[in-house]
């Protein structure tokens, strides 16, 4: 639900964005769109933000200038007299998770001279390796740690996270170009009703009406006119709201992620359109099939690629991994991966390579189809077969065992509750 905080603009990028931070915070929070800051409004200038807390973070809605400056509260302060003590000019944080200093590892010189390697371009792999030549420390070698990274380093929070440090995708800033030409056309009877119902729909009116019945000292309120106007006023409200999310996933094209892509698509179907809104639907919705396409037609080249280069493991753990969930194999590539399997789980094989085949072929679709072509003799690789024989029915018949049949498709364990509504669910055995 949308609340109010003041914010300050602290920079502005080139392509057109502010950051902004909470005021008197000490680190940028986020960015917000050119278009969506006030006219006159600079680095440094305080605004009245409306703001939404999401899964990914605090989204800005709208923005607004301040009638007058920041008005900070007196804080209780205990003057101490006598001379103040001079602390050191810099000082060292441990970031949490990083590893701590050892002792004997501050010498002097030796952050300058990685920082100066580091510059030079230096590789650590020119350097004779610890315990041939190399510098040691004192009681033994040092303790071997992970993979060094040589990717860019992560930047400091002077500054908004870009390009590909960022781990997450940034998300296409949100256009309010409909909701304000919808909310210019109504009259003041109805303005702040319809910025209820972009804070929350319905339940935020009927919320903001309790408030106001709870503070009201001039006699009940009128709920049943203004629910009235909020259910009017309703479809005109989502299909401005749908509007700028679809203007939005638009605007940001292949950079959007397809799970949002597929959420604003989904949400078309939810809301009253009209001819403009049906083209954006319809614009979106071929976008959302071409990159779905593009998707399942990668996955089944890198398939027939595998298997051309008779690489079956490979192809079956690609198989595996649909793109969607809803995606299944073509018959003819699913009979080839099936004649594939079998003829490479030969008696012959070694055993190791053998059970990796076996593993693959249990958590694919074509298991029912697969027909070994024999079982090592190793011991571990006839227990495993025995193990999989009800999902490998062919394994089965190379054992001389009967057919089992197939396992019980795997369900969530379901949760009861206690009589009487009370204490914790438990889950039924």
């Amino acid at each position: 639900m949308p609340r109010r905080i003041d914010i300050e603009l602290t920079s502005r990028g080139s392509d057109g964005t502010f950051t902004w931070r909470a005021a008197g915070a000490k680190q940028p929070k986020g960015n917000v769109a050119e278009s969506m800051v006030p006219d006159g409004a600079a680095v440094g200038t305080v605004l009245r933000a409306e703001v939404e807390s999401g899964l990914e973070g605090v989204e800005i809605v709208a923005l607004a200038a301040k009638a007058g400056p920041v008005e900070e509260k007196p804080a209780n302060r205990i003057e101490v007299l006598g001379t103040p003590k001079r602390g050191p000019d810099v000082s060292v944080t441990l970031a949490p998770g990083s590893r701590r200093r050892r002792d004997g590892d501050d010498r002097p010189g030796r952050r300058d001279r990685r920082r100066d390697d580091r510059d030079r371009g230096e590789d650590r792999g020119d350097r004779p390796p610890r315990g041939e030549g190399g510098p040691q420390r004192e009681g033994g070698p040092r303790r071997e740690s992970g993979p060094r990274r040589d990717g860019p380093r992560r930047p400091s929070g002077d500054g908004p996270r870009t390009g590909s440090t960022d781990r997450r995708a940034a998300k296409p800033p949100t256009s309010t170009t409909h909701r304000n030409a919808m909310l210019a056309t109504l009259g003041p009877e109805q303005l702040p009703v319809a910025e209820q119902l972009l804070r929350g729909g319905l339940p935020a009116v009927r919320q903001a009406i309790a408030e106001q019945a709870a503070k009201s000292t001039s006699g009940p309120v009128n709920s049943d006119a203004i629910v009235a106007i909020a259910e009017q006023l309703l479809p005109a409200v989502n299909l401005a709201s749908w509007k700028d999310r679809a203007t939005s996933a638009q605007a940001a094209g292949k950079e959007l992620r397809l799970r949002d892509l597929r959420a604003v698509v989904a949400a078309s179907r939810a809301v009253v359109l009209d001819d403009e809104g049906r083209a954006m639907a319809k614009a979106l919705q071929d976008s959302l099939t071409q990159r779905v396409t593009a998707l399942r037609d990668d996955w089944v080249a890198r398939i027939t690629t595998a298997l051309d280069e008779h690489r079956v493991l490979d192809a079956i753990r690609t198989a595996n991994r649909s793109p969607e969930p809803a995606t299944r194999l073509p018959a003819e590539l699913a009979v080839r991966i099936s004649e594939a399997a079998g003829a490479a789980m030969a008696a012959d094989v070694d055993p190791e390579a053998w059970l990796q085949l076996l593993d693959v072929v249990v958590e694919s679709s074509v298991r029912r189809t697969v027909k070994p072509a024999g079982i090592p003799e190793a011991a571990e690789t006839q227990e495993a077969a025995r193990r999989a024989a009800g999902s490998v029915p062919e394994l089965a018949k190379l054992l001389g065992l009967p057919i089992p049949p197939p396992p019980p498709p795997r369900r969530a364990p379901s949760r009861r509750v206690m009589a009487g509504g009370g204490g914790r669910p438990a889950t039924s055995l």
